[in-house]
């Protein structure tokens, strides 16, 4: 229980830097590399079924940090990179992937980016191996230390 409870703390404090930054961050490539992030958290065990998809879905409408951006454009961008996981897992993670990469020159945005992946893998109380291997390829792909996030 104590693991939970601090992935829950470390949650919060993440969404608090977050609301506090994004709306700095207002840009089409930022709102890109947030969903597609999303979108990789979702297939981080090479699928997506429809309960994980809605249920990602949810989370990012509900995600304070995420409120600078329309929720119905937001969500055409998920559903974006879901269905190129989709269509085929592996040409979809390194587009996902490269779209997180665009943001390497902005290492503000990036991080951001990398927070809203750790929240969004860990909302459901388990942020599982899958989910810190898709966190820590965006931080390979952004040219952050994965260790930074003590992933």
């Amino acid at each position: 229980m104590a693991f939970w409870d601090q992935l829950k703390s470390k949650a919060q404090e993440l969404n608090g830097q977050l609301q506090t930054k994004t709306s700095q961050f207002k840009n089409k490539e930022f709102a890109n590399g947030s969903m597609a992030m999303c979108a990789l958290i979702a297939a981080a065990d090479g699928t997506i079924d429809p309960a994980e998809r809605q249920k990602t879905a949810s989370l990012i409408a509900g995600n304070e940090a995420l409120r600078v951006f329309e929720p119905d454009e937001l969500r055409q961008k998920f559903d974006w990179y879901c269905d190129k996981l989709q269509g085929d897992f592996d040409f979809g993670k390194v587009e996902a992937t490269a779209t997180i990469g665009k943001l390497k020159s902005k290492p503000d945005q990036a991080r951001a980016v990398i927070q809203i992946g750790i929240i969004i893998g860990g909302a459901d109380g388990h942020f599982d191996d899958h989910e810190k291997a898709a966190v820590r390829n965006a931080c390979f792909a952004v040219g952050i230390d994965p260790a930074e996030f003590e992933l």
